[in-house]
């Protein structure tokens, strides 16, 4: 049996506001922009490289979902952004005015340090120890 995930769905409140954000300050590369209707739209990003998975980016369609915006795990990270040059990322971010809520550190499995994205939802930059991925 073979199986990966394909998109993650990130609940955002506006699609060209994410898009901005995702491919400005992360690099990330716009893989799809397709309008469904009047009031969705189907958009993927993904990291540069060979990224198999992807961001779905969907806007927020009811207050539930709205309310849900920026805190999609109650406040825990919730993306692991695997890079091959640490510092080379971390300084770009930095000068994009990414907004870091952990100072880097060195663990058993990488370098690490957490940011937050537009809306607040907390992610890991990490350049992980064994390469294998």
């Amino acid at each position: 049996m073979k199986q990966q995930l394909a998109h993650i769905a990130l609940v955002v409140k506006d699609y060209d506001e994410a898009i901005a954000f995702y491919t400005q300050k992360l690099q990330f590369r716009l893989v799809e922009d397709t309008v469904l209707s009047e009031t969705k739209r189907w958009v993927l990003v993904a990291p540069p490289g060979n990224s198999n998975t992807c961001l779905l980016l969907a806007k927020a369609a009811t207050p539930e979902q709205s309310a849900r915006i920026g805190n999609q795990t109650g406040g825990r990270v919730f993306l692991f952004l695997y890079t091959d040059d640490f510092w080379r990322d971390y300084t770009k971010m930095q000068k994009d005015g990414i907004e870091f809520v952990r100072p880097p550190a060195t663990e058993d499995y990488g370098i690490v340090t957490v940011f937050k994205d537009l809306y607040g939802n907390l992610w890991d930059l990490i350049q992980p120890t064994h390469t294998n991925w």
